[in-house]
């Protein structure tokens, strides 16, 4: 071989050492790559995975509460996570149906017992992805309020706000019902008017059925009687004032909770709520007509005595009012707001004026109390004492009908100025 060929020669192995150098690392890359995209496809596969592995855990609820009357009841439920949920209504017998996202209830039976409007609650999996709970209701009742809100420190808390409504509304909930989607939940009434141009007044007639109240010291007559027959009275003038509309929180000897009469006049949009009582005391002697408005602290003993017997009436027929924790206390026990409560003050001034000089009224006849029936926290509220059925002549005034027309009259006359005055400010 010459030095032409040799050379040649090194040049060529040159070439092919230097070919397979390149050719090295360009495999060792792709390999890198290969194995690069596999890992990724493993990662992938075990994200997925712990995905799909994680969705399937259900969500712990871990804390409960249900507080409220026969009215209205709320439930809470407090979950570690965010839940999915939706609702719909049964009949025979009435329940409501929660069906929930994968969830495990981790708190004591204890603490979801049935009170209020609930007397029975049900709840368990159903499944590997679903839960349901099940109450079943003393009463025709809807949710007002269903959603779920953030808790400050942990997880997620689930509110239900049930209230009672009738059987043809109920029939209606579950004739409009879409088993494929959930039952629409209504907005709750906040607002104290109700821009319909009419000006609503409910005539709460105190007592009746189980609960007769107080007895006439001579006639005996129950002062559920007597307190029908002037509402009944009292809600036909009304209704022949212009821009008015009265109606009857009970139009017969039915007993209703202090609560069930609340929830009905705001049910209805009442703009104004005028509960009537014709009390007996002690002191045979005192007569006169008395208008009431809430307060925490009573004006005067005797004011303390009425509310703390009128707030009885619920024990007398079985019923009694059960606290819970403070974000289900508005449900009976929400203090009325200042301006409500500056309204019922109005109301109550206007009525003692429209009486004086024309009926009689016992000293200081604007008094407060904590009555548990004037509680709306968004309603003008006043309690009128029409006098005292201990007393022989306020007894024979209370059941003499022209008497009673008269001052049915002189109430409606306090209402409209009232209403007229708060039209004119903007109320």
């Amino acid at each position: 071989m010459d030095d032409k060929e040799a050379g040649c020669g090194l040049k060529l192995n040159e070439v092919l050492m230097i070919g397979k150098a390149i050719r090295m690392p360009v495999a060792a890359k792709k390999l890198r790559i290969v194995s690069r995209i596999g890992l990724l496809a493993i990662l992938a596969l075990l994200t997925v995975s712990t995905a799909s592995y994680a969705s399937q855990q259900p969500i712990l609820a871990f804390s409960a509460r249900v507080a409220g009357d026969d009215a209205r009841t709320r439930v809470v439920i407090d979950f570690e996570q965010k839940p999915e949920f939706v609702i719909h209504y049964v009949d025979s017998p009435e329940r409501i149906i929660v069906d929930l996202s994968a969830s495990a209830f981790g708190f004591p039976a204890a603490d979801l017992a049935p009170r209020g409007l609930f007397k029975d609650i049900r709840y368990g999996t159903m499944g590997s992805d679903s839960a349901r709970m099940v109450f079943t209701v003393n009463r025709p009742v809807k949710l007002v309020m269903a959603e779920v809100q953030k808790n400050e420190e942990r997880g997620f808390r689930l509110v239900l706000d049930a209230e009672m409504t009738s059987k043809e509304q109920f029939a209606e909930i579950l004739k409009s019902q879409d088993w494929n989607t959930s039952a629409a939940v209504p907005p709750q009434d906040v607002g104290p008017v109700v821009e319909d141009g009419v000006f609503t007044v409910a005539v709460d007639a105190g007592h009746g059925g189980i609960d007769a109240g107080a007895s006439g010291a001579t006639t005996k007559t129950p002062e559920k009687t007597v307190t029908l027959d002037f509402a009944r009275l009292l809600a036909e003038r009304l209704n022949k004032v212009e821009g008015v509309k009265a109606f009857l929180t009970r139009e017969d000897d039915t007993f209703l909770s202090l609560s069930q009469r609340v929830t009905i006049a705001r049910q209805k949009h009442a703009d104004l709520f005028i509960s009537l009582h014709a009390d007996t005391l002690a002191q045979k002697d005192i007569r006169g007509a008395t208008i009431y408005t809430l307060s925490d602290k009573a004006s005067d003993r005797m004011a303390e005595n009425l509310a703390v017997r009128e707030n009885l009436s619920d024990q007398l027929a079985g019923f009694s009012i059960e606290s819970g924790p403070p974000e289900v206390a508005d449900i009976l026990l929400d203090l009325t707001r200042r301006e409500t409560q500056a309204f019922s003050v109005a109301l109550a001034d206007n009525v003692v004026k429209s009486f004086e000089g024309q009926v009689g009224l016992i000293n200081n006849p604007h008094r407060q109390a904590n009555f548990q029936v004037l509680r709306a926290p968004d309603i003008p509220s006043v309690l009128l004492e029409m006098g005292f059925l201990s007393n022989p002549e306020d007894e024979k005034l209370l059941l003499d009908e022209a008497w009673r027309a008269r001052v049915a009259g002189l109430v409606a006359n306090a209402v409209d100025r009232y209403r007229r005055r708060s039209v004119a400010n903007g109320g």
